[in-house]
């Protein structure tokens, strides 16, 4: 079946013909109507997958797609998901689906993109939020050891499941991973500028970072291990290594 391009929209033609007709200022009229019109019937077949659309409807059913994609992923169905699967979940044809995502790994990165919110967003603003270390610490020790939901935990390991067969959705989820330990690194540079040392932040933050995903992975074998204080135990180790060099 054919699939239509996603997010094309009449704004898109109209700049493309106008971008056309100012730049065949040299051309005679009759090549100009031509160029324009070849360039505006191909736009839509190139649009970026994902641009901004104005359509609320279109958004919607955008959200619905997402929605579905990650309701099937959650539920374990990684190794056949597909766009049709998506599409009849979300009650959507699966020539819309095709028309708002290119492919099944488009829709797969635009999920990675719908989780941020969730993850990634608190964390930042903790870490950004007012006072000084002791109190941006504790914001980040408590989102820490708040207990993931399954759904979302579950979602996770079905991306790096995908990760490893699609390069598209190794880089997506390397980004987001990388936005996550950014945080740390912010975190205890902060607490060098309070201290007025010149520690490098940037190990810290990566080994806190590799510190709560392996607590993490192992949280979710063995339930008997105390996460908070195992976190806030090798928290509180790096953060006495920051001050002034002697």
């Amino acid at each position: 079946m054919a699939t239509q391009a996603t997010g094309a929209d009449p704004a898109t033609t109209q700049d493309t013909t106008a971008s056309t007709q100012d730049a065949a200022t040299t051309q005679d009229a009759a090549t100009t109507r031509g160029a324009a019109a070849t360039r505006a019937a191909a736009a839509p077949r190139t649009a970026v997958p994902g641009r901004a659309r104005t359509s609320a409807k279109g958004e919607q059913t955008r959200a619905r797609l997402i929605a579905a994609a990650r309701i099937l992923l959650a539920g374990g169905e990684a190794g056949r998901f597909t766009t049709r699967n998506v599409a009849a979940l979300s009650g959507v044809s699966h020539g819309m689906c095709h028309y708002h995502f290119a492919d099944r790994t488009d829709l797969i990165v635009a999920v990675v993109a719908d989780l941020g919110p969730e993850w990634i967003t608190p964390l930042e603003e903790a870490v950004a939020g007012p006072g000084g270390y002791a109190e941006r610490a504790e914001r980040v020790l408590t989102l820490l050891t708040r207990p993931e939901s399954p759904d979302l935990a579950r979602l996770h390991a079905a991306l790096h499941w995908l990760a490893l067969n699609d390069e598209r959705v190794r880089v997506a989820l390397e980004a987001e991973y990388g936005r996550w330990r950014s945080c740390f690194v912010r975190l205890f540079r902060a607490l060098a500028d309070e201290r007025g040392g010149d520690t490098d932040p940037a190990p810290l933050g990566e080994a806190f970072a590799a510190a709560v995903d392996g607590i993490a992975a192992i949280g979710s074998l063995d339930g008997t291990v105390d996460s908070a204080l195992v976190l806030r135990t090798l928290l509180d180790s790096l953060a006495s290594t920051v001050g002034p060099r002697r």
